[in-house]
């Protein structure tokens, strides 16, 4: 019996060809979805100063949630990535959620009232030397947000005319795990008091 090479030969071609093919597309879709998890999903980001101090210190690195947001609300306590504006340039912050839509926010004596009531903090902040543009009661409009830095001494946030309230659209994500440790930013306790409640007093 004659066997024919050049048949066996085309075959082999044929199995290769698609196995390039295949592994061609397997390529282009993981470099896809890495694309698409770093655009849209999550994204590194590495902490510069101690306006977060001592929840988030400095050059601690932090993994961000871009699609937290785009499911859920924004909560009270919240630790997010804020997109600031500078007169040179754009750069980020991670900053507190304290104040929601819709709330009267003011600062008396170091303490923050929410629509009057003296704001039970989750974690034990310490009391505020200036209350800054919260002073005097106001009203967050739709799609605003007061935050803070947890070192409220020694940090700029919404108290400050060079930052203000936060629009939503300025909200990148949410501070999701601290990697240095692999610990959840919202379970990290250096702050924290026997009673974790944040509801207002």
């Amino acid at each position: 019996m004659k066997y024919d090479f050049d048949l066996e030969e085309r075959r082999f071609s044929k199995q290769f060809i698609l196995k390039l093919l295949i592994t061609l597309v397997e390529a282009v879709i993981v470099v896809f979805l890495a694309f698409a998890i770093t655009r849209y999903g999550l994204e590194k980001m590495t902490v510069s100063g101690e306006y977060m101090s001592p929840t988030l210190k400095s050059g601690d690195c932090v993994l961000v949630n871009k699609l937290s947001y785009r499911f859920h609300k924004i909560h009270r306590n919240d630790v997010v990535v804020v997109k600031q504006t500078g007169s040179e340039h754009s750069y980020f912050t991670l900053e507190r959620v304290i104040g929601l839509p819709g709330e009267k926010v003011q600062i008396l004596e170091g303490q923050v009232y929410i629509n009057g009531k003296k704001l039970k903090e989750k974690l034990d902040f310490p009391l505020m030397d200036n209350g800054g543009l919260a002073e005097d009661a106001f009203t967050l409009e739709k799609g605003q947000y007061f935050v803070l830095g947890d070192n409220r001494n020694e940090c700029e946030d919404s108290r400050n005319a060079t930052v203000g309230n936060i629009s939503r659209k300025s909200i990148v994500g949410k501070a999701w795990i601290r990697m240095n440790s692999f610990t959840f930013v919202g379970m990290i306790n250096n702050f924290q008091k026997s009673d974790t409640s944040s509801s207002l007093s």
